[in-house]
């Protein structure tokens, strides 16, 4: 088996890497400082710059003006936001792109597509429901009136949905069927009021009385919404991957530098095995992102397996939900309270980290997923 990536891949991570270079994670201002949220917008120069260097339109086909890559491609370059704490919707508005690409009308792809790979038009995804913790296309009812369709429902936690022109909201027909409507931010009878984030980041509740969707701007296909999620939650992992590996590249200077009796306390067993273990689960993540990631390719290419891509996917945000945790519950025991100094950046992906975690459900809502497909695909 050959575990290397393509050279498109490669080098979609060295533009990445470019671009975030001067990223600096506390460029805003501290959430435990703040009482609202860090910022009325995301970081629209790092947009300009991921456009500028065809990253919007990473997975994009060339017709809209993108590269053509895969989710494995989307998710190395998200491993390298998540390094740098990147302030950008780049998971959400890729995914839906993604999704309208593969499953929507010819004229939803012409409409938003082009603008969404030169990163003019910005996309969001609605994914956590009412709740957060229903299915998020039970939040919303989607009915067919005068060949259009009538939403009614709410979404809560969408990202930087103030900021986006179009969203991306799951509903259900009433009849067991889950349905994906492209809504402009600015449609008649949608609400969003204000909610902030773990991490300091503007969240927004989509309250949706009576919205009008137009046929062609909702997508039917069966599957569609649980791959956007699938992939969503994919992404996600990855996010925390990258997080994590800077953290304990922060552990690793830090207690390297720190000396205690006159030796780095690093030298010290009781720190290099905690360090270790923490290594040890950012290769889990990471080995469980990968497999995850080509699951979702391989499906679409017809590939399977003893489960269906949705357990790999519970596999690894479980791996994620937890090892990043515990990456950043070590990262803190070894700075001392050096760690919990709002001068120094590791506090921010403490918060950052908690909301990676918690975000399309936590490890035990994904365990009881697992469950649930092991009970009905038995592997014997």
């Amino acid at each position: 088996m050959d575990f290397t990536f393509t050279e498109e891949q490669q080098a979609a991570v060295e533009a990445a890497r470019a671009v975030f270079a001067d990223v600096a994670p506390d460029g805003v201002p501290s959430p435990a400082l703040t009482p609202g949220a860090v910022a009325d917008d995301f970081d629209r120069p790092l947009w300009a710059r991921l456009a500028g260097s065809d990253l919007l339109g990473l997975v994009l086909a060339e017709e809209h003006g993108g590269a053509g890559l895969d989710a494995i491609a989307l998710c190395l370059v998200l491993r390298e936001a998540g390094r740098v704490l990147a302030r950008v919707p780049l998971l959400e508005h890729c995914a839906a792109a993604m999704a309208v690409q593969a499953h929507g009308s010819p004229e939803l792809a012409a409409a938003l597509l082009p603008g969404a790979a030169r990163g003019t038009l910005v996309l969001t995804a609605a994914a956590h429901g009412r709740s957060g913790h229903d299915p998020a296309e039970l939040a919303v009812t989607a009915r067919h009136e005068d060949g259009a369709w009538i939403l009614d429902g709410t979404q809560t936690a969408v990202p930087w949905a103030q900021n986006a022109d179009w969203i991306a909201v799951p509903a259900h027909t009433g009849e067991g069927d889950a349905v994906l409507a492209l809504v402009p931010r600015t449609a008649e009878g949608l609400a969003l009021a204000e909610q902030v984030s773990t991490s300091g980041e503007r969240l927004a509740e989509l309250a949706l009385d009576g919205v009008r969707v137009e046929a062609a701007h909702l997508i039917e296909t069966p599957g569609a919404w649980e791959r956007l999620r699938q992939l969503l939650a994919t992404g996600t992992c990855a996010l925390a991957l990258g997080l994590g590996e800077s953290v304990l590249t922060m552990t690793g200077q830090y207690t390297g530098k720190r000396e205690q009796f006159g030796f780095p306390v690093a030298t010290f067993q009781a720190v290099a095995v905690q360090a270790a273990d923490r290594y040890i689960d950012l290769r889990a993540m990471e080995v469980t992102l990968w497999q995850a990631a080509w699951r979702l390719d391989a499906a679409t290419g017809g590939a399977g397996g003893p489960l269906p891509s949705s357990g790999d996917v519970a596999v690894a945000k479980i791996w994620a939900a937890e090892g990043v945790r515990r990456v950043v519950q070590t990262a803190q025991h070894l700075h001392g309270g050096f760690g919990a100094d709002t001068d120094y950046p590791l506090h921010r992906y403490h918060a950052w980290a908690k909301q990676l975690e918690l975000q399309l459900g936590p490890a035990a809502a994904h365990e009881e997923a697992l469950g649930d497909l092991l009970a009905a695909h038995p592997l014997g």
